[in-house]
């Protein structure tokens, strides 16, 4: 399978990016001359990994029918000092919001996203210290 993405320079440092018929703006730091225009191109490394697995996750949990009332993935990444300052470490933080959470199904859902579904994982294991923990708040009924 191939994909296609195209990234057109408006001005400066900014970048118009095309996927299918969806369109994004990125821009470079202000120290590299960018204006604020839009996200790092590297930080929507972390963008794709926190969206990626999120997806996996709650589409598990929804199949093993978790009551769940809010649900969000955090990302951080550390980079190295030396270019071409790639992250070298990245924490996945989920945090699961519900009713009777089963903390080994939360547990289960990350696991498989992580080992055997999402392809951002599968891309960055190789180069990139991952970690992840997970966090269950009871909701009240």
């Amino acid at each position: 399978m191939t994909e296609h993405v195209t990234a057109t320079l408006v001005d400066g440092m900014h970048f118009q990016v095309a996927i299918d018929q969806f369109t994004f703006d990125i821009d470079a730091a202000a120290a590299a001359g960018g204006v604020g225009a839009g996200p790092q191109p590297l930080r929507l490394v972390l963008g794709a990994l926190s969206g990626c697995t999120a997806m996996d996750v709650i589409s598990i949990l929804r199949k093993k029918r978790q009551e769940i009332t809010r649900f969000s993935v955090e990302v951080v990444g550390t980079r190295a000092s030396e270019h071409p300052k790639v992250y070298t470490d990245i924490e996945i933080v989920y945090r699961v919001h519900g009713r009777g959470i089963d903390p080994e199904a939360v547990q289960r859902a990350i696991n498989l996203s992580e080992e055997k579904y999402c392809p951002v994982i599968g891309m960055l294991r190789a180069s990139v210290n991952l970690r992840n923990r997970f966090e269950v708040v009871e909701v009240a009924t």
